[in-house]
């Protein structure tokens, strides 16, 4: 996305342009279906409406529809004001003989009505009678075909009839009443003063089926809200930003940044929002904009959310908590990346909900392929989750030394997909995250002490003087360490074995060190040696004395 509001918010408007350009354009083209017996009532534009029938679907409707027909003599009127030809439109008005003998009356009628039409009604020309004689069983009087109805003054709601001529050319007319209702109607409408003062040229129709002045209106009005919604971004980011100043975290500030696109996107969504009924456009035209609008803050909101996923990444590595958990450094970017892919398609299934596209079937092609795929990738999937269960559970780290059942080993780093152990043979041991999250790990750089523990054994010449001695002279030793944990020394005299006299030797070292407890251990060692030699006594080894019996002559 660019970091810019105002080319992205241009990319959007005019794709909302585009589509509703695509989107009426067939209505704008569609005959009209000649006029039978049948009365249909049509919303204001407070509500909703059907959109217009494709020209296939209008030609289908006409092959059923009598010439004389209300459906046909709809479609005739439609389609002669959709060309601008106000004059033959206006036969299509029944009017008083006073205001008929007035030139340009039924053509200033005709034009006036067909705004007053595009802006409260839209027509589904298969509701409207196909039959020359009208609808027979609507409650009105016979000769008489309701299309639609105008929102009233008092909120109430306005007839449009057509009335049939017996003989006459066309057969059927807009009625007497509508007629006399056509110049009350138009001075409700908004643009009014715009309808009656533009040349003629920007009120014929366009595109769409919308007037020109309203093309051009709208692309002055994607211009303003454009450059409008940048500068109210950038004040509101101002003022926001005076706040976040008094805060004691940076994050608030980051993110401030990141989400000027945003900001911008939503004030000039919001201007167009305000200042689009001021268009007059016919209320499916309105219905797509809103719609598109509504797209346009999702697009913004989700925005704003991947902006957010990036600070929150930033946070978490600049946090106290990485420092205690620093084998999940190399997992924060890839949870990051896996974050934004939901947000995303998080994103595109609102985005397509809101234009009306089935979205359930497509999340359930989604969930099918999702177990596929993730069939597919078990054994990733599991090794990816194990790397995450060792991050976050931290059985060890990288530099650590590390016991996997015969295996013994420095962690040299922490992938995705494996750990990598140096062994003591200096050989590189890979070992896929799920076998090793699920064996029994001994991680020998989380000893706070160091045991020493062994067995002295002495000749079976030595004395019980001497045997104390020893005793007395190996605690003392211990004891004399600097690095020794008193809470525990053991050195007893522990059994008469097969050749020799065992002492037990037991203690605790506070060095997590190894390299220190191998220097502690060899001078322990050493002064064991002295201490036996000076009770005069020695380390007794493994031997066997045989006695040879000469029997009697």
């Amino acid at each position: 996305m660019s970091r810019h509001a105002l080319p992205f918010l241009h990319a959007l408007l005019l794709a909302a342009a585009t589509t509703l350009l695509a989107a009426g354009a067939d209505a704008q083209h569609a005959p009209a279906p000649p006029a039978p017996p049948a009365r249909q009532t049509i919303e204001p534009a407070v509500e909703p409406v059907e959109a217009p029938p494709t020209s296939q679907e209008t030609q289908a409707s006409l092959k059923d529809a009598a010439l004389d027909s209300p459906r046909a003599a709809l479609v005739q009127y439609l389609e002669l004001s959709r060309a601008g030809r106000f004059d033959e439109a206006g036969r299509y008005l029944e009017l008083p003989p006073e205001r008929a003998a007035q030139p340009g009356e039924a053509a200033r009628l005709a034009r006036r009505l067909k705004a007053v039409l595009d802006r409260h009604v839209w027509f589904d020309l298969a509701q409207v009678s196909p039959d020359a004689q009208g609808e027979l069983d609507d409650g009105l009087a016979p000769g008489t075909e309701e299309i639609g109805r105008i929102p009233g003054s008092a909120g109430g709601q306005e007839p449009v009839r057509l009335a049939r001529h017996e003989g006459g050319t066309p057969a059927w007319r807009f009625s007497l009443a509508t007629v006399g209702q056509i110049d009350t109607w138009f001075a409700r409408l908004p643009d009014r003063w715009v309808l009656e003062h533009l040349p003629a040229a920007l009120l014929e129709p366009g595109p769409a089926d919308l007037l020109w002045w309203q093309w051009l209106a709208f692309v002055v009005l994607i211009v303003v809200a454009a450059v409008a919604g940048r500068v109210l971004g950038r004040l509101t980011r101002a003022v926001l930003g005076r706040l976040a100043a008094r805060t004691e975290v940076t994050w608030d500030d980051e993110l401030l940044a990141r989400i000027r696109g945003p900001l911008g996107l939503v004030w000039a969504i919001a201007i167009v929002y305000v200042l689009s009924p001021w268009l007059g456009l016919y209320a499916p035209g309105q219905e797509f904009l809103n719609r598109a609008l509504h797209v346009g803050l999702f697009v913004a909101f989700f925005w704003s959310l991947l902006r957010a996923v990036d600070i929150a990444g930033q946070v978490v590595l600049q946090g106290a908590w990485i420092a205690t958990h620093p084998g999940a450094r190399s997992l924060i970017p890839i949870a990051r990346r896996v974050a934004k892919v939901a947000v995303f398609g998080l994103a595109v299934v609102s985005v397509l909900s809101q234009l009306g596209f089935p979205v359930a079937s497509l999340i359930a092609g989604l969930g099918i392929g999702g177990l596929a795929l993730a069939l597919a990738a078990q054994k990733t999937v599991e090794n990816l989750f194990g790397a995450f269960t060792i991050s976050m559970d931290q059985p060890f780290r990288e530099g650590d030394a590390i016991r996997m059942g015969d295996k013994t080993g420095v962690v040299e780093s922490i992938g995705l997909r494996s750990t990598r152990v140096r062994t003591a043979e200096r050989t590189l041991v890979a070992i896929p995250n799920s076998h090793l999250a699920e064996m029994q790990v001994e991680s020998l750089a989380a000893r706070d002490r160091m045991i020493l523990t062994m067995t002295v054994g002495l000749v079976y010449g030595t004395t019980g003087a001497q045997m104390r001695a020893v005793l007395a002279g190996l605690e003392q030793v211990l004891r004399a360490q600097p690095r020794l944990w008193p809470d525990t020394v053991v050195v007893r005299f522990k059994e008469l074995a097969a050749s020799s006299l065992d002492i037990e030797v037991l203690c605790w070292f506070d060095t997590p060190d190894f390299g220190e407890f191998r220097d502690i251990r060899q001078a322990v060692l050493l002064q064991f040696m002295d201490v036996v030699e000076r009770a005069g006594t020695g380390f007794a080894f493994p031997t066997r004395t045989i006695h040879l019996v000469t029997p009697p002559p």
